[in-house]
């Protein structure tokens, strides 16, 4: 992976110059869907990831001109950079993305030269997460004791900086802080337009927090507490919401769990009520559909986000996480 990463260092420098010389055309190119992020009339902003482009189209509104690393569809861990959205990167005003979720990104936005660098990671506080995280993690461990759990349950491929999990854009709560330090990053950066960066900041907090009340109430009175997923991305939300997630493969989306991994989860099933195995929409729902099968389960969609396709249900963040609820509800029968 390495290999392939470093052999590209040195074409950055042709494309850079060629992308500067085409630069002087495309000027007044301000909203053109073109290859070159930069050099527009607006405020350009390169996101990492469909979460952080969501957060700079939503708070720079008619002013940026945001161009996502990630396309649609693509599963974000597996990006590698290329030399075009290299060049790409060194003619953007700004950078959003979310440190150690995507390891080719942070190396090439720590070697650009871009003046505004925004780590979504630092705009608020991230935990360590195993296969079990939430409410009631530590009764399980002892209960559901697994001794595979470190070899199968912990893959560092997709941990954030020293083993933290990233997924703090399903926690309302969490993505509302970066909204406000993305705010401010916008304001700083380009103060002509600070007001209605602020105006937006403000607008997208309040809906996150009517987002994260909806989550409270309906989820408040359920008849379990504990619900299985595929890969360890909700463990924040659970968190928020009092609830376990017992996570078949950890925090990898691609890692294959151990058979006892998975007899240990339909014992558990069978003995706290789970209902449904979740799995989500980029990556193979086969391990999802083995367990369920095996422990007579039902098994549904709940969306960790990464990026909107046409499989998503909903065309941007608060429908899919209003889907999500919905999941939610019906898995754990809530009252």
């Amino acid at each position: 992976m390495n290999v392939r990463r470093h052999r590209m260092t040195g074409i950055p420098g042709i494309a850079l110059a060629a992308t500067a010389a085409l630069g002087l055309g495309t000027l007044t190119a301000c909203s053109s869907d073109t290859a070159a992020a930069g050099n527009t009339d607006k405020f350009d902003v390169v996101a990492s990831f469909y979460p952080m482009a969501f957060l700079a189209e939503q708070i720079g509104g008619d002013h940026v001109k945001v161009t996502s690393l990630t396309e649609p569809g693509q599963e974000p861990h597996d990006l590698e950079i290329s030399a075009k959205q290299t060049a790409q990167l060194q003619e953007s005003d700004a950078a959003l993305y979310l440190k150690g979720l995507q390891p080719s990104v942070d190396e090439a936005i720590t070697q650009s030269g871009i003046k505004t660098k925004i780590d979504a990671a630092s705009l608020t506080s991230l935990e360590e997460h195993g296969t079990e995280v939430g409410e009631h993690a530590g009764e399980h461990a002892e209960e559901h004791a697994d001794e595979h759990a470190d070899e199968h349950g912990h893959s560092h491929s997709h941990e954030g900086e020293g083993g933290k999990d990233p997924h703090v854009w399903l926690d309302p709560v969490k993505y509302a802080e970066v909204a406000e330090g993305v705010g401010k990053a916008f304001e700083k950066a380009d103060p002509d337009h600070a007001a209605d960066y602020k105006k937006n900041t403000e607008a997208l907090v309040k809906r996150l927090g009517e987002l994260n009340t909806k989550f409270e109430t309906g989820l408040k009175d359920t008849d379990t507490k504990v619900f299985i997923t595929t890969h360890a991305a909700f463990g924040y939300l659970a968190e928020r919401y009092g609830l376990t997630e017992e996570a078949i493969s950890g925090l990898d989306p691609e890692s294959e769990p151990s058979a006892a991994r998975v007899k240990d989860l339909a014992t558990m099933a069978k003995a706290d009520g789970v209902s449904t195995v979740f799995y989500e929409t980029l990556v193979s729902d086969k391990t999802a559909k083995t367990l369920a099968k095996d422990a007579r389960l039902k098994t549904d969609v709940l969306d960790p986000l990464e990026g909107i396709t046409d499989k998503s249900r909903g065309d941007d963040y608060f429908q899919v996480m209003e889907a999500n609820l919905k999941a939610l509800q019906q898995a754990l029968g809530a009252k």
